[in-house]
């Protein structure tokens, strides 16, 4: 994915890339011949989606993720995110619970909620975990 610039029709280059901050992720683009800038804030919830994907979303690209020449490697990765899910117990009800979820959604909605419960220091997800995360994701 690339940014242009309307007004020169250039190609924005990454400025700044803030790791998620109660999920959501900042990224800041100048355009190299006029100086605009745009920035661009995604929710949780697209955080959550692209990482959902195995997609890094993060900071310059370099070492490995050079080849790729995503602007957003790293930075969920960095943040602890992409390890959410380590050392959580699921009570069975909880499990039928996110079984109802589609397929498609399933695994961004398991991360969320893992993540949700590790921010909480929990090590168990049951019923009311599942509330309580579905009242802070407003969904």
């Amino acid at each position: 994915m690339k940014f242009l610039c309307v007004a020169c029709d250039e190609p924005m280059k990454l400025i700044e890339a803030r790791p998620p901050e109660r999920g959501s992720l900042t990224v800041l683009y100048r355009c190299p011949s006029c100086d605009s800038e745009v920035a661009m804030l995604t929710n949780p919830y697209e955080t959550q989606v692209v990482s959902s994907l195995g997609v890094e979303v993060g900071g310059e690209a370099s070492g490995s993720d050079a080849a790729s020449k995503c602007p957003f490697s790293g930075v969920v990765r960095d943040a602890g995110l992409a390890d959410a899910g380590a050392g959580f117990s699921w009570t069975a009800e909880a499990v039928s619970r996110l079984e109802n979820i589609p397929e498609f959604a399933r695994p961004m909605a398991k991360t969320g909620i893992e993540k949700f419960a590790k921010e909480r220091g929990l090590a168990q997800i049951d019923a009311q975990v599942l509330e309580q995360a579905r009242d802070f994701f407003q969904m």
